[in-house]
């Protein structure tokens, strides 16, 4: 029987939790209903006690309690309810969770939905839907349910709003596959980063993979693509990375809109993958609409390239820095790696005559990693532009010839 999740704070939402959990069960599905309250008593019974999950993040209730710090609080308790989460997805218990939140209750379910794997239907029903929820689904692939009413007692519409999201976790419940990680069933996936002015080598080095037996997942490098690219490699999906675009790194740096987060180009080092790395768009960050860019970068060299986004060039200091990032990022790796510089400019408007054309600048992003690589880190320089055809093969032929002799060598183990 497959089984469904239902994860809340049983003290201010028990009612409506259990609501949820028994049309669930109507549709002839098991639930297990998991309390992640503090504060008051629960007013239904669980299956997971909120004591059971403090004492999955190494804590209390009473030591919550009397700290009396509500963000410490659901910062621990959104730890202990990931461990339970993956405790109950290892014994086959999890075909599915759910929750039903405000704003902290909405951000603990979050914080802990998104440790499971990619594959796994994750589903919140919140007030926070129809805002900005990047926060909240960061790089997974947690589905959000625009609750209309705050999630406070039960009544027309709140009824009907939990009976829809029933239907589709349950739904979703049952049609999810014995093993989440079907994705490697079909051909071995490669992670891949592109921009609009890394397009041209980016499709090139998928159409080298895809001949080569792999399936390539494509990640638009506009912060939230970063993020699922580092979540998806730490899932232990990805076979290998062909990070051409790491643009997002610069927007971390200055304060654009599109940062991955500062945690982006670590993921392949950690999980031990081959990867490939280069500079794609590293001569831009994103604004976004030019009236909104703050007054220190108005005399900065801008380029509109559509009425939402402005770039902004990056300049010699900040080159050098992302540069010195890039080397150290990489270098932390123990798997195949490389880093590929494209010295006739880093995107495809950074040419010779072009609006980001710099070649001081380019050289001291390439001067920085070339004297910070460590030696194990294969370094590349190619007379090309990150968007050339030419250049993406290159790449896609390194990573494959990598990713086989990383297995060769792991089989010999």
């Amino acid at each position: 029987m497959n089984t469904v999740v239902v994860l809340g704070t049983l003290d201010t939402k028990g009612e409506e939790h259990a609501y949820l959990a028994s049309r669930i069960r109507a549709r002839g599905l098991r639930s297990v209903l998991v309390d992640t309250g503090i504060l008051g008593a629960p007013v239904v019974n669980a299956d997971v006690a909120r004591e059971e999950v403090a004492a999955a993040a190494g804590t209390s209730i009473a030591t919550l309690v009397a700290a009396g710090d509500r963000a410490t609080g659901i910062e621990a308790m959104a730890r202990g309810a990931a461990t339970v989460l993956q405790q109950l997805h290892d014994a086959g218990d999890l075909d599915a969770v759910v929750a039903l939140g405000g704003g902290s209750g909405t951000t603990l379910a979050a914080t802990a939905m998104r440790t499971l794997p990619v594959g796994v239907p994750k589903l919140i029903v919140t007030t926070l839907a129809s805002g900005n929820t990047r926060p909240i689904v960061r790089g997974s692939d947690l589905m959000l349910m625009h609750s209309v009413l705050d999630i406070a007692g039960l009544n027309q519409v709140t009824r009907e709003i939990i009976d829809n999201a029933a239907a589709a976790v349950s739904g979703a419940a049952q049609d999810a596959p014995d093993d989440p990680t079907r994705l490697d069933q079909d051909r071995p996936l490669i992670g891949a980063t592109m921009f609009g002015v890394t397009t041209h080598a980016v499709d090139a080095a998928r159409t080298r993979l895809e001949a080569a037996g792999y399936s390539v997942l494509v990640f638009a490098a506009v912060g939230s693509g970063g993020e699922a690219l580092e979540a998806l490699i730490r899932s232990g999906h990805l076979v290998g990375v062909l990070d051409l675009t790491t643009t997002e790194l610069v927007d971390d740096l200055v304060g654009g809109v599109m940062s991955a987060g500062p945690n982006r180009l670590t993921a392949a080092a950690d999980a031990g993958v081959p990867q490939v790395v280069s500079v794609g768009a590293m001569d831009m960050a994103n604004l976004g609409p030019l009236e909104d860019i703050q007054p220190a970068f108005r005399k900065r060299n801008l380029h509109q390239h559509a009425p939402t986004m402005t770039l902004m060039r990056t300049t010699i200091e900040e080159n050098r820095e992302l540069g010195r990032r890039i080397a150290q990022r990489v270098s932390a790796s123990h798997a195949p790696s490389a880093v590929f510089l494209p010295i006739a400019g880093v995107s495809a408007i950074d040419r010779p005559g072009s609006d980001f054309g710099d070649p001081e600048a380019d050289g001291a992003l390439f001067a920085a990693i070339r004297s910070g690589l460590e030696d194990h880190v294969a370094l590349r320089e190619l007379p090309l532009n990150a968007d050339d055809p030419a250049f993406g093969e290159a790449m896609a032929d390194w990573l494959i010839a990598a990713i086989h002799t990383f297995r060769e060598g792991k089989s010999d183990d």
